[in-house]
């Protein structure tokens, strides 16, 4: 793992992506200041400076083919969860993931993960992981719906920099061991176990038409779509259908 901080940048993934050809696997892009920072659903991501994370990871994974790549955003979204709630919040506040990988606690939205592959054939050439992750910030004022950061939470100040090593460390070990030893059903189960929403009936509202259902999950699956309970059951991809909150 090599950590790269500067002061400002407009987006650490576009960075990474332009410089990738020179970068190894595990080059960490962390930036005080991100001025043209990315959502997922083309949304920007609000930071204030020097009080939050913003950085992206280049990763190279040697052994996961390019159809399972899903598997790999499954397996970073567990590993930013489990370091945030491993170091930073009580256990009554669990880090839960809404679908495909937004990191909630509770139903406010603490950080998100915007994974953009390159691949060479049927292989993974690479992945720039941005992540965003609210954490000593304390008012926003974007048209976000519902973000909140660590410090909301807890009351807490948290040094930014070592919150970033320990993300860093649990995503490239996850992902690393994954790619040595792909256990996805076992993948599966943790995912799972923190997925948003994963108990009772909510609304969605389905992108193409407008129209709003009442359903329970059935699953997300490895490849990345998200299956609903319905009769029968409806499986969308990503921006196919969102949740309503």
């Amino acid at each position: 793992m090599e950590i790269h901080i500067t002061d400002t940048c407009d987006s650490t993934s576009s960075r990474l992506t332009a410089e990738a050809a020179r970068l190894p696997h595990g080059y960490v892009l962390a930036a005080r200041e991100q001025t043209g920072g990315r959502g997922q659903r083309g949304n920007s991501w609000e930071a204030a400076p020097g009080q939050n994370l913003t950085f992206s990871i280049l990763l190279r994974p040697a052994h996961i083919p390019a159809a399972c790549s899903f598997e790999l955003s499954m397996a970073i979204a567990v590993a930013v969860a489990d370091a945030l709630e491993t170091d930073c919040l009580p256990k009554d506040m669990p880090v839960q993931l809404k679908w495909p990988n937004d990191i909630y606690v509770g139903d406010r939205k603490l950080g998100g993960i915007l994974i953009e592959n390159a691949f060479c054939g049927q292989a993974i050439e690479r992945m720039v992981v941005g992540i965003g992750i609210n954490v000593n910030q304390t008012v926003f004022t974007s048209d976000a719906p519902n973000p909140v950061s660590l410090r909301q939470l807890t009351g807490r100040t948290y040094d930014p920099d070592t919150l970033l090593q320990a993300i860093c460390s649990s995503v490239i070990d996850y992902v690393d061991s994954y790619d040595r030893r792909p256990m996805p059903d076992a993948l599966s189960r943790r995912y799972h176990s923190r997925l948003w929403r994963r108990a009772g009936i909510h609304r969605w509202r389905i992108a193409a038409t407008g129209e709003e259902i009442d359903a329970a999950i059935d699953c997300v699956e490895l490849t990345g779509h998200l299956r609903l309970a319905t009769e029968p059951p409806r499986r969308f991809a990503f921006k196919e259908i969102s949740a309503v909150l």
